[in-house]
């Protein structure tokens, strides 16, 4: 049985990455974003990773603690958030124009987030 600690680890490790591609994404987007530049394949991997390592350690921590279908409303939003994070780099390849705006909405979901994780609101 895999300890609470570790799961939690993997989620942390997960977020964090996913956060920095992201971050990465929008900036190479802002500054003209070339299809052959190098970082390129490393910001998408890096977040392809960290969603995998996100969900695999926070539906562990969801088992961990004893919380299993039906969800209750706090994780179903959660789940949406990271739906939307999945979805980020597309959107931000396909609309650069909206990568400003991007940037603090990450900032604002990340948030709620964090919040819904810590206080368990509903």
């Amino acid at each position: 049985m895999i300890p609470f600690q570790v799961y939690k680890l993997v989620h942390l490790v997960g977020v964090l990455m996913l956060f920095l591609s992201v971050g990465g994404l929008i900036l190479y987007t802002i500054h003209g974003s070339d299809r052959k530049h190098p970082w390129r394949k490393v910001l998408l991997a890096t977040h392809g990773i960290g969603i995998i390592l996100a969900l695999v350690g926070g539906f562990g921590l969801l088992a961990r603690i004893g919380i299993f279908w039906p969800w209750p409303g706090w994780v179903a939003i959660k789940v949406g958030i990271w739906v939307i994070f999945a979805a980020l780099p597309a959107i931000v390849v396909r609309i650069p124009s909206w990568t400003k705006t991007l940037w603090w909405t990450v900032v604002v979901l990340g948030g709620l987030a964090a919040y819904l994780a810590g206080q368990k609101p509903f």
